[in-house]
């Protein structure tokens, strides 16, 4: 959620997290765009009041891997149950290259997120980058509250809290 600032910009607003932890699943391949993604995730949810754990991953296909992990240990809260995490974000960068691997990594590290959150209802925050040059990775990872790694934890934030309210009105 944002809103516009006077200049025209966009302000993030902090939604309510407290009560929350979050698991972060780090793919770092590219250090310097990780810890803009890193900075902006964690600025985003210190300002929510959540906690949070970090993972670790070698590269963007280990992602869903990680969060299936996570899923089966029964870490992740559901509609059914509440566990350990309310919810996770992802964060990464996958860089254009010459040869079409950019285009599998991409396309099958997203699916199977996609797939492990709708099929188990968990809010996921994306903030894997796709970009073609290591300087639209940097623009996109950096601002702390309003790059990227803040967006995927608002949308966490979000997916929460109306996961909450939609399970109230449900009652």
């Amino acid at each position: 959620m944002s809103r516009r600032d006077e200049m025209g910009g966009v302000e993030p607003v902090t939604i309510d997290g407290k009560g929350h932890r979050f698991l972060i699943i780090e793919a770092p391949y590219y250090d310097d765009i990780a810890a803009a993604l890193i900075e902006g995730a964690l600025a985003e949810f210190d300002a929510a009041g959540a906690s949070y754990d970090r993972i670790e991953v070698p590269g963007a296909l280990e992602v869903p891997q990680a969060l299936g992990v996570a899923v089966k240990a029964g870490l992740m809260t559901t509609p059914e149950a509440k566990a350990k995490y309310s919810g996770a974000i992802v964060l990464g960068c996958v860089i254009r290259g010459e040869t079409s691997h950019y285009d599998i990594v991409c396309n099958n590290a997203n699916h199977w997120m996609m797939e492990l959150a709708m099929t188990h209802r968990i809010p996921l925050g994306n903030a894997i980058l796709t970009v073609d040059t290591h300087e639209q990775a940097m623009v996109r990872a950096s601002g702390r509250r309003k790059g990227k790694g803040a967006d995927a934890a608002r949308a966490c934030l979000r997916l929460v809290q109306l996961t909450n309210e939609f399970n109230e009105a449900g009652k």
